[in-house]
């Protein structure tokens, strides 16, 4: 069996980098591989990355097993330890076509990771294929320069970085000529887009360029973006540009003043109201997602009803909602912790409030016109994001009744 299978975990980032790690290990010739794209956000997710490296061993007992990521990336000797384990690429490393031609007789050379935080730049990966999806990501930043006392991101992607202006749409370009109607703009901070570049330009002269650039692409999306970093620019392509999906999923964490401070997140909660409000005004088809955290240390009862209340105050329709996970080397991993069945408790509350909004949202789009792109045939999305039952041709954008509707998903017709 020689053919290079991909395990990807972790964010959209990481899904787009899995299609260029792939782009890479074909040009080097790599066969018989399975390559592990780990996370390191939580300690479940590391959990699970080691999980897929036993397995794959077991699968596939004469394949390569590479692994990287960020999880690779924040703790390499881990997983050099690991008996299945092959090679250990960095987060830098895993993008170079070199990475995947040789590998070396030392044990020395089975860990290829270097600092992080020493790269300044950020180039576009040309990516041909989303293995059949309708939607398109592109990565037009990466790295972080805040320091979330929970965060471990930073360690494992590096400062902040942009992919320039140019070079972003010029890959938008080529992504609506290889056939995607959608495409998603990724980043670690996606809203600090452009501040190490030449004139400093935002995401918000970022989206607008590229609608205006490539007229061919039907519909452009935002993936995770930190609303108080939302400036002039960007409240102005919300509210003008229609290609814009009105789907915006917020980096918010919590619903509460106190642990967002401990937290150090640069927004409080009114923030959060404000900028869902004003959207809301802007586009009032507009349809909001959250990151929450549950059970950070020192939050009591009352701290965790604000976040839940959050949710209805915001009108939060997409809850992703995490047990909180200490991250060694972190500040909030040396803070007071929470018990461990409260956390979940909690994170279980959240999830349970959010699939509520969501089938109330579904609910209220009962009876009306919406615009789908179709993934695979029998599912598609509207603008808003929102799940839809319907048939149809990968990649097609058509117009459809919502006839009704579940706790998941809408089911719909499509309109002559």
């Amino acid at each position: 069996m020689s053919r290079v299978d991909l395990v990807t975990f972790g964010c959209r980032l990481n899904a787009y980098e899995s299609e260029a790690i792939r782009a890479r290990a074909n040009e080097a010739g790599l066969g018989d591989a399975v390559i592990v794209n780990t996370c390191a956000v939580t300690a479940e997710a590391v959990r699970q990355s080691r999980q897929a490296i036993r397995r794959a061993r077991r699968t596939r007992p004469g394949a390569k097993i590479i692994v990287t990521g960020c999880a690779a990336q924040t703790e390499p000797a881990s997983f050099a330890q690991m008996p299945e384990v092959d090679l250990v690429l960095g987060n830098r490393e895993k993008l170079e076509t070199a990475s995947y031609a040789d590998f070396g007789v030392a044990d020395a050379e089975r860990v290829r990771v270097n600092d992080i935080m020493s790269v300044k730049e950020t180039a576009a990966q040309l990516v041909d294929s989303f293995d059949g999806r309708a939607r398109a990501f592109l990565q037009v930043q990466n790295g972080c320069d805040h320091r979330c006392t929970f965060c471990i991101i930073p360690f494992g992607r590096g400062p902040a970085r942009s992919v320039p202006l140019g070079s972003a749409i010029e890959e938008a370009r080529r992504l609506v000529e290889a056939g995607f109607p959608e495409i998603v703009l990724t980043g670690v901070d996606l809203t600090a887009y452009g501040a190490d570049l030449p004139g400093t330009p935002s995401l918000g002269v970022l989206v607008r360029k590229i609608l205006k650039l490539v007229p061919e692409l039907k519909r452009l999306r935002l993936s995770s973006i930190d609303s108080i970093e939302a400036d002039g620019a960007l409240m102005r392509a919300i509210a003008e540009e229609e290609r814009l999906m009105p789907h915006f999923h917020l980096s918010v964490q919590s619903g509460d003043d106190m642990i967002l401070k401990r937290m150090k997140r640069r927004h409080a909660r009114r923030h959060t109201l404000a900028f869902c409000e004003d959207v809301r005004r802007l586009r009032p088809d507009a349809a909001f997602g959250a990151d929450l955290i549950a059970g950070f240390p020192t939050e009591t009862d009352d701290m965790f009803v604000n976040t839940l209340a959050l949710i209805d105050e915001a009108d939060i329709s997409y809850v992703h909602a995490f047990p909180f996970s200490a991250r060694t080397g972190t500040p909030a991993a040396r803070m007071p912790q929470l018990p461990r069945p409260l956390v979940k408790q909690r994170a279980a509350a959240l999830r349970a409030k959010g699939q509520a909004q969501l089938a109330h949202r579904l609910g209220a789009l009962v009876g009306s016109d919406q615009e789908l792109l179709i993934e695979k045939d029998g599912v598609g999305r509207t603008r808003c994001f929102a799940l839809a039952k319907i048939s149809g041709e990968p990649g097609q954008v058509l117009r459809a009744r919502i006839t009704g509707s579940d706790a998941s998903a809408l089911q719909a017709e499509a309109l002559a």
